[in-house]
């Protein structure tokens, strides 16, 4: 048995540290990979995969905690993948707020892993991906991903994700940013979080009444808005409620098989332009390579005449 197929099948059984070093191999996009997810592909398509955004301040790591709390009493095995797009290690709000899940420290039934970039902005998305397809193999019932931000990085990490929770406080200004972060368009449920505080109400009824103005029929997901408190561990049950709602609906509407369609159709491509990405880079570090160089710095080509001959066009 090779050390992948070991390494698969040790966590299979429910080996912690294999699974980290197996979502670690996935992180540093290690020679093994392709083998791994071979091996892991027949294992998932099970979990439930939450997405959870919004600006920093909003309170989405203590939401998401909270969340994993109830989701537990449920009797669900839960994992968390806290996304970092600015940096793997440093401090900051997204390892610092993993502190306050030390709660769970002991339970076996929680999982939680952040991500960091290591400079790779592009990939993060798809290492995301397949470490959400780790979890979903190892038998997490739902997968927490939870992103530092709503910045484009972040929109393409939570196209993985069936249902979105879109967490808001009152101070993050009015309706309009929301709509300007394109919030609207990945939102499958909403939270206005810190909702003791002055323009909660406001908050809510604007977000409301962008809801009611979009386009949908009888037929299609209306977007309910909550208020949470989740320091006092207010509102939480209200959101997970909508949030298994949003997945049923998923089910019955067929939404579901059309959304693991389109996430396996941009896995292959994601896949592909990585591989791409690769092959080019080398490109020129070859003889022939640098030579294509030289006749491009010359202008005796020009650059789509040297794509086409790397390419083979």
């Amino acid at each position: 048995m090779d050390r992948a197929q070991k390494l698969v099948t040790d966590m299979l059984a429910g080996h912690r540290l294999s699974l980290a070093r197996l979502i670690s191999k996935v992180e540093n996009r290690d020679d093994d990979l392709a083998a791994i997810m071979k091996l892991l592909y027949p294992h998932s398509g099970k979990a439930q995969v939450w997405g959870v955004t919004g600006p920093p301040g909003a309170g989405k790591s203590t939401l998401v905690d909270r969340m994993a709390q109830h989701l537990r009493a449920q009797g669900k095995k839960v994992a968390i993948v806290a996304v970092d797009p600015s940096s793997p290690f440093t401090g900051g709000a997204i390892l610092g707020d993993r502190i306050r899940m030390q709660q769970h420290s002991g339970d076996t039934g929680v999982y939680i892993r952040s991500l960091g970039t290591r400079g790779k902005h592009g990939g993060l998305s798809h290492a995301t991906k397949e470490v959400v397809l780790v979890l979903d193999a190892a038998g997490f019932d739902v997968v927490l991903v939870e992103t530092a931000g709503v910045g484009q990085t972040e929109l393409d990490v939570l196209r993985l994700a069936q249902s979105v929770l879109v967490i808001v406080v009152p101070e993050s200004g009015d309706s309009i940013q929301v709509m300007k972060a394109g919030l609207m368009e990945i939102a499958d449920v909403f939270a206005v979080n810190k909702s003791d505080r002055p323009e909660a109400d406001k908050m809510v009824r604007e977000l409301v009444t962008m809801v009611g103005m979009s386009d949908h029929t009888a037929e299609s997901w209306m977007i309910p808005v909550h208020k949470t408190e989740a320091l006092r561990n207010l509102g939480v049950d209200e959101v997970i409620k909508s949030i298994e709602a949003h997945q049923q609906y998923l089910t019955k509407s067929g939404q579901r098989d059309v959304k693991a369609r389109e996430f396996l159709k941009n896995e292959v491509a994601d896949i592909l332009a990585e591989r791409l990405h690769h092959t080019l880079k080398g490109a020129f570090e070859t003889t022939s390579g640098q030579e294509l160089l030289d006749q491009l710095v010359k202008r005796e080509i020009d650059p789509y005449k040297a794509a086409d001959v790397i390419s083979g066009v």
